[in-house]
C-alpha cells in the first residue's frame, strides 16, 4: 500500500476575502478555479512550494474552523515577510513550543487556523 500527499479543503464564504488572505497575505499563487455556472460557489486551489490547500464556498464540503499543520523551512524569513506586508487582520509571531517545534499559527477569514510548523532538533 502507498498514500500520497493529502490536500485539506477548507471553507471560505468569500472570493475576494479568500483571495486576498492566502494570494496577497500569504504569498499562495493560484493554480486553478472551478464554477459549475457563472454566480456559483468558487472553488479553487493555491499552492506554496509544496503546500497545496483546496479553498471552497460549497456548502457541505467543509466545515469553517478546521485547523492544517504545514512543515516549515524557514519559518522566521516567512514571518518577517508576513510582518511587511501589514495585513491588517493577522500580526503573527513565531512561538517555541514545549514539544521542541517552532510554530507560527494564523486564522483565515473564516475561522480555519493554519499552523506553519518548523521541526526542533532531536
Amino acid at each position: 500500500m502507498h498514500l500520497g500527499k493529502v490536500i485539506p479543503i477548507l471553507r471560505s464564504f468569500d472570493e475576494a476575502k479568500a483571495l486576498e488572505f492566502y494570494v496577497d497575505f500569504l504569498g499562495f499563487k493560484v493554480d486553478w478555479q472551478h464554477r459549475f455556472e457563472a454566480n456559483y460557489p468558487l472553488y479553487l486551489q493555491v499552492s506554496l512550494g509544496e503546500c497545496v490547500l483546496h479553498v471552497s464556498e460549497h456548502h457541505g464540503d467543509a466545515s469553517p474552523g478546521a485547523a492544517v499543520r504545514i512543515q516549515t523551512q524557514g519559518l522566521d524569513a516567512y514571518q518577517q515577510q508576513l510582518q511587511a506586508r501589514d495585513y491588517r487582520f493577522a500580526k503573527p509571531g513565531v512561538e517555541k513550543t514545549p514539544w521542541g517545534s517552532r510554530e507560527m499559527s494564523i486564522k483565515d477569514p473564516f475561522g480555519n487556523r493554519l499552523v506553519f510548523v518548523e521541526e526542533g532538533e532531536a
